[in-house]
């Protein structure tokens, strides 16, 4: 594996949670694959768990670790080709690049949607340049489309508490006063979607997903309707795709707010959520709080998702 940017990159999802839950088992028992070897985790916007989560991983398996926060220690970086440079970006990505790929042997980017322009953040212009002129193996934190860490990790608590073998997942739009990314919701839907479960979105109209991502999940306006026998609950706020509202706060509801007279409408259902999240706006605190909520052990995931990839990475350096 020599990046990874989305679903398709790990293969076989089977094998990639069997080898998930043997390195949980024990996650230090490749820690020799990763010494004298260099992970450099470059954030172009904020993290909690995804950059411990990450580092972590990195350490379990013997890496040397360097972080930069990039709006904050850094240059500011000018992106776009065939711009004069007399404002205030002092340096360009495509000198950066290079530069800060002959310091490591893997990178890791977090560059977040803009939501200045729709076909620039689907484009996924600033990790597809690292993948280009970096030399090395490159894996998204988040990007402007996809979370495929968060993604993979929300897999691997799935098959740990499912019950049945196809289980109903339910991923429900819920309200929030910022216009957030489609990243999470995206990734989530194509992961699931890789999977033979059954699996329904449900979201106000208007907030329709871009359809590659939605994929063959029935989407379901109605939200109490498509929590009848749920066996998951994924809850997630996200922003207007479709233009003219693309980024935008288009309904702030709170009868979307996921609380126990919807989750009693499930099959004693789980609940989800990426974390951070805001309460009794995404979530009542009886909800979160509940003996269902899987929010803390799929946050732990994390690391676990993200010691796979760095392994496999590391793995193809040889």
């Amino acid at each position: 594996m020599k990046k990874f940017t989305c679903v398709q990159d790990i293969g076989d999802l089977k094998v990639a949670v069997e080898e998930a839950l043997e390195l949980k088992r024990d996650r230090y028992q490749f820690s020799e694959l990763g010494r004298n070897k260099t992970l450099l985790m470059l954030f172009f916007n904020s993290s909690l768990r995804t950059r411990l989560s990450t580092q972590k991983a990195a350490m379990n398996l013997g890496m040397n670790v360097m972080v930069l926060d990039v709006n904050q220690g850094a240059w500011k970086l000018e992106t776009e080709r065939g711009v004069i440079m007399d404002g205030d970006k002092p340096e360009h990505l495509l000198e950066a690049i290079p530069v800060m790929g002959s310091y490591c042997d893997i990178i890791g980017i977090r560059s977040f949607a803009q939501f200045k322009d729709k076909k620039e953040d689907y484009e996924e212009r600033v990790i597809e340049q690292f993948i280009k002129y970096s030399g090395r193996p490159v894996f998204s934190m988040e990007a402007a489309t996809r979370h495929p860490l968060q993604s993979f990790a929300d897999l691997i608590t799935i098959e740990e508490h499912k019950t049945t073998e196809r289980p109903k997942i339910v991923m429900t739009w819920a309200p929030h006063p910022k216009a957030l990314p489609q990243a999470v919701p995206n990734s989530f839907a194509e992961w699931i979607n890789a999977k033979d479960y059954e699996f329904v979105i449900t979201h106000p109209e208007g907030y329709e997903l871009d359809p590659k991502f939605v994929g063959r999940a029935k989407v379901e306006y109605d939200q109490r309707k498509a929590f009848e026998g749920a066996d998951f609950i994924y809850a997630k706020n996200w922003s207007a795709y479709a233009d003219p509202n693309y980024g935008k706060v288009i309904s702030t509801d709170r009868d979307w707010t996921v609380d126990s007279e919807k989750m009693a409408l499930t099959n004693n259902a789980y609940f989800m959520h990426c974390l951070p999240v805001r309460r009794n706006m995404i979530v009542t605190d009886e909800v979160i709080e509940s003996e269902r909520s899987l929010v803390i052990p799929e946050a732990a995931n994390r690391e676990i998702s993200a010691e796979v990839v760095i392994k496999r990475l590391l793995e193809s350096l040889k």
